[in-house]
């Protein structure tokens, strides 16, 4: 993948609200072209990022740029170039699918012409043709999506956020979503994505960047943060023994101490797997790859978040 200019250029920003911070002194580019992932728990922070990324919510303290312009004097400019996918359905349900596209692209002053060429373009692109006069109660949880995907492409735009795109689909129209989304970025589009799926940040992103209480954790791709801090394999041990403990403590392997398991996280299955389980546990081990949710957990902790 060719890299160009960077298309969003964050330095320092920072978002208050009254005593609470938000966002602290966070600071990543994206490049032209790039599939990037801003992934946290709730309260991260990364909402109020991808806010102040479309100019809804002010920046309290730092900068921002998007295609080069400062998003608080050139907010205009910035989302006549911009697609935004919010993860609620703002559909219009009074209108049919042909005329969501059509209504949202006058809000663009597009001529009527092109606007009408557009929607017959997005309808086929996104498989919608077919129920162009449906109303919009009558779609599935994946047509409506994807519905959602072609209204915020009406601009022809050259950067959409994607405000978890996917949430409450089915595992199939998850996947038709994930398809459309890698044929945009292989076309140039510059794609800006937060999720709670890592599978979807795992598979779509070319680099992620992990937020919590306000700050970034990390940066950098799915693979190599994988290697990093979880290791390309996983063994769960069920119901540990002293001794397991004592060995990898002993040893200094990477592993992490669960109520009734252990996790061990190591770039030698073989070798240490065949270890564990002679040892250890010949029938309560799980061998499995590392993900990027065991970076996600390891970084972010595994306590609920409301």
């Amino acid at each position: 993948m060719t890299l160009y200019n960077p298309v969003i250029e964050a330095r320092g920003l920072g978002k208050r609200f009254g005593r609470f911070t938000a966002v602290d002194n966070v600071s990543f580019q994206v490049e032209e072209g790039e599939f990037f992932g801003l992934l946290g728990p709730n309260g991260a922070g990364k909402t109020s990022v991808i806010r102040m990324m479309y100019g809804f919510s002010p920046l309290s303290s730092g900068s921002m740029k998007v295609f080069g312009l400062d998003i608080e004097t050139g907010w205009r400019e910035i989302r006549s170039r911009m697609g935004v996918c919010q993860q609620e359905n703002t559909l219009d349900p009074d209108l049919s699918v042909e005329q969501n596209l059509l209504v949202f692209a006058g809000y663009y002053r597009i001529p009527r012409q092109k606007a009408v060429e557009r929607t017959q373009e997005l309808l086929d692109f996104f498989a919608l043709h077919h129920r162009k006069n449906a109303q919009v109660s009558q779609l599935s949880g994946g047509m409506a999506r994807r519905l959602m995907l072609a209204r915020a492409l009406i601009n022809e735009p050259g950067l959409i956020i994607l405000d978890e795109p996917t949430t409450g689909l089915d595992p199939q129209s998850r996947h038709q979503v994930w398809d459309k989304l890698r044929e945009l970025q292989a076309r140039g589009l510059t794609l800006v994505l937060t999720t709670h799926y890592m599978e979807e940040a795992a598979s779509l992103c070319h680099r992620i960047v992990i937020m919590d209480h306000g700050r970034i954790l990390v940066q950098g791709s799915p693979d190599g943060l994988i290697r990093e801090f979880s290791g390309t394999s996983v063994i769960e041990v069920v119901s540990p023994g002293q001794e397991i403990h004592s060995f990898v403590e002993q040893k200094g392997i990477r592993h992490e101490k669960l109520t009734d398991r252990l996790i061990i996280y190591t770039d030698d299955l073989n070798g240490l797997g065949k270890i564990i389980r002679q040892r250890f546990c010949p029938d309560k081990c799980l061998f499995r790859s590392g993900t990027l949710e065991d970076v996600f957990l390891r970084l972010t902790g595994r306590e609920l978040r409301e």
